[in-house]
C-alpha cells in the first residue's frame, strides 16, 4: 500500500542516486494515519531516537499513541541543538554520498524512561539505505552514560524502524548486527 504512494527522483541530489520522496505519506491523512499506526505496532521502547528532519514527522505522533513512547531525542545538524556544557554531542555518520556530522544532547535521553539503570531507545528515520547514519546513531547512543536522579545510566538501542527500506543496498545486514530492523515499505 505504502510502496504505491511513494515518488521517485533520478539523480538527486547527486548523479548516481534515486531519491524516494516520502512526503506524499504525508499529504493524505488515511494513509499517513495508517503509517503512524504500523511504526506504532513496532515500537518497544519509551524513548524514540529521531534524525532531522522527515523522522521528525513520523516520532512525534506516537507520543499521543498508545504506544508507550514518552520521550524523542532528535539528531540535528550543527547549529541546531541549544546546549549547555557538555550536554551535546557530535558524532560523525556516513551516508550514502559521504560523511557528516549529526548532534545530539545527553539531556534529551536522560529525559527518557529508566528501566533497570538503562534506557532503550529505538531509532526511527524515514530511509534505509545503507544504514551509515542508523549505525552511528546507535555506536554514539550505546557509548553514551548519562545520569538520572544522580545514577549512572547506560543506553541500548532495542531496535530499527524505517519507514522505506532500499533493497539490495546491505543496510539491514549492517544493522542487525546491533538490534532488529523493521521496514514498512520495500522498494
Amino acid at each position: 500500500m505504502f510502496e504505491e504512494v511513494l515518488k521517485f527522483y533520478r539523480d538527486f541530489p547527486i548523479p548516481g542516486i534515486n531519491f524516494v520522496d516520502i512526503v506524499p505519506l504525508m499529504q493524505d491523512r488515511e494513509v499517513f494515519g495508517k503509517l503512524v499506526s504500523e511504526i506504532g505496532k513496532l515500537v518497544t521502547a519509551p524513548s524514540v531516537a529521531a534524525p532531522e528532519a522527515r523522522a521528525f514527522f513520523f516520532s512525534a505522533p506516537l507520543l499521543i499513541s498508545e504506544t508507550g513512547v514518552t520521550n524523542i531525542v532528535p539528531f540535528r545538524k550543527k547549529g541546531k541543538l541549544p546546549h549547555a556544557g557538555d550536554d551535546l554531542q557530535d558524532i560523525e555518520i556516513m551516508k550514502e554520498y559521504g560523511a557528516d556530522h549529526l548532534y545530539f544532547r545527553k539531556s534529551d535521553i536522560a529525559a527518557g524512561k529508566v528501566e533497570d539503570g538503562v534506557i532503550r531507545i529505538t531509532i526511527l528515520d524515514d530511509i534505509l539505505a545503507t544504514g551509515g547514519t542508523s549505525e552511528g546513531i546507535a555506536k554514539a547512543l550505546e557509548a553514551t552514560k548519562v545520569i538520572v536522579d544522580g545514577k549512572e545510566c547506560s543506553v541500548k538501542v532495542a531496535e530499527y524502524i524505517f519507514v522505506v527500506e532500499l533493497n539490495g543496498l546491505n543496510g539491514r545486514e549492517r544493522l542487525e548486527k546491533i538490534a532488529p530492523v523493521y521496514s514498512i515499505a520495500h522498494v
